[in-house]
């Protein structure tokens, strides 16, 4: 099975069943994700917590802006992305599009509570 992801603009599809934490990455809004199953979307609400694992490399900047967007339209000031601790890629990246968000008024790595150097938190104009 695969499922569709949309936020915005931003539209991906995920392959393979949607991993236990897809349920917690995207929360307190509404993002779209639908099956193949053909019963329509189901809602997943946006919260203060993005996590990238289920997305490629390639989507990340596109869904991050969109979701900084959505959080801000919420009014959440404080949010905190999950990129990972592996080899650094996905966090420079990630890092690269929070220094261009004119919706970014600081960002620093997550205490060792919320992911350590493995996640970002992030300050909202």
């Amino acid at each position: 099975p695969s499922a569709e992801v949309v936020l915005n603009s931003f539209r991906t599809n995920l392959l393979g069943a949607l991993p236990h934490h897809c349920n917690d990455s995207i929360q307190k809004g509404e993002v779209m994700i639908s099956d193949d199953s053909q019963n329509g979307p189901i809602q997943y609400p946006i919260t203060d917590s993005l996590d990238l694992h289920t997305f490629q490399p390639n989507e990340v900047k596109e869904l991050l802006e969109d979701y900084l967007e959505e959080c801000s339209k919420m009014g959440l000031r404080e949010v905190r992305i999950i990129h990972g601790k592996g080899s650094g890629t996905l966090r420079q990246l990630v890092h690269k599009v929070l220094e261009r968000s004119s919706l970014v008024s600081s960002f620093h790595l997550a205490p060792p509570e919320a992911g350590s150097w493995g996640a970002t938190i992030v300050r909202l104009q």
